[in-house]
């Protein structure tokens, strides 16, 4: 089972630029709106993209997604962890808990 992160833990890692965030919703819900940083990545595109986004494996990486109920970012963070990244966690509460702290999101059209 993956690690999870809290949002503040993940607001401060952000803040200090040491963690790569991956949204797992991708498409229209990424260009609508992410996380600060956050960079695209579904579970379909894991084996292809994974070592040209985040060539190193032991970087801190955090997933999302909604928010609980979406499996995406758990499966995205365990395909992840079998491809031998060693640092990957998972934020549980998702965008829709980050916004609803009203806590800043970017949008592809920005």
């Amino acid at each position: 089972m993956t690690a999870l992160i809290t949002r503040d833990e993940l607001k401060t890692a952000i803040e200090q630029q040491a963690v790569l965030v991956l949204d797992t919703l991708g498409g229209e819900y990424y260009a609508q709106q992410h996380l600060p940083g956050a960079l695209e990545l579904v579970l379909a595109d894991v084996e292809a993209k994974a070592a040209g986004l985040l060539p190193d494996r032991d970087a801190a990486i955090v997933t999302y997604c909604t928010g609980p109920t979406c499996p995406n970012s758990g499966q995205v963070a365990d395909r992840l962890t079998a491809l031998g990244y060693t640092n990957v966690r998972k934020y549980r509460e998702g965008i829709q808990d980050w916004v609803l702290a009203g806590l800043p999101v970017t949008s592809a059209r920005d």
